[in-house]
């Protein structure tokens, strides 16, 4: 096999890996199930509403950054539970922290939905 094949293999498989990782979290995780249920509700909000290109543009970076936060507080959780099973301050710590972080992201979410769809109304 040659480098580029073997290249252009490595990449499929990793994009094998990253959806299987994204199904596995909208499936084992009632907080992305609920996010993922609003980004379906604000995209159809979005064709009902005749939203302009630079508010699709705003609308898919914020569903992805909310979307890509938690997956990523969902890891550290799992991580810091699998170091630590047991009840632990600086854990807990750790696990607020990231949970923060998502909630920066919903919080600005909220404000760019605000921004696109308030005109609306």
């Amino acid at each position: 096999m040659s480098e580029k094949e073997s290249f252009f293999k490595n990449r499929l498989k990793g994009i094998g890996y990253a959806s299987k990782g994204a199904w596995l979290l909208i499936k084992s995780e009632a907080s992305i199930k609920v996010q993922v249920i609003i980004a379906i509700l604000i995209t159809i909000a979005g064709f009902y509403f005749n939203i302009t290109a630079n508010e699709w543009v705003l609308q898919t970076l914020t569903i992805a950054v909310v979307l890509s936060t938690e997956g990523i507080n969902t890891a550290i959780e799992e991580i810091a539970d699998f170091i630590h099973p047991e009840h632990h301050p600086k854990i807990g710590f750790i696990k607020d922290i990231a949970a923060g972080a998502v909630f920066f992201t919903a919080i600005a979410a909220l404000i760019i939905a605000g921004i696109i769809y308030i005109p609306k109304f």
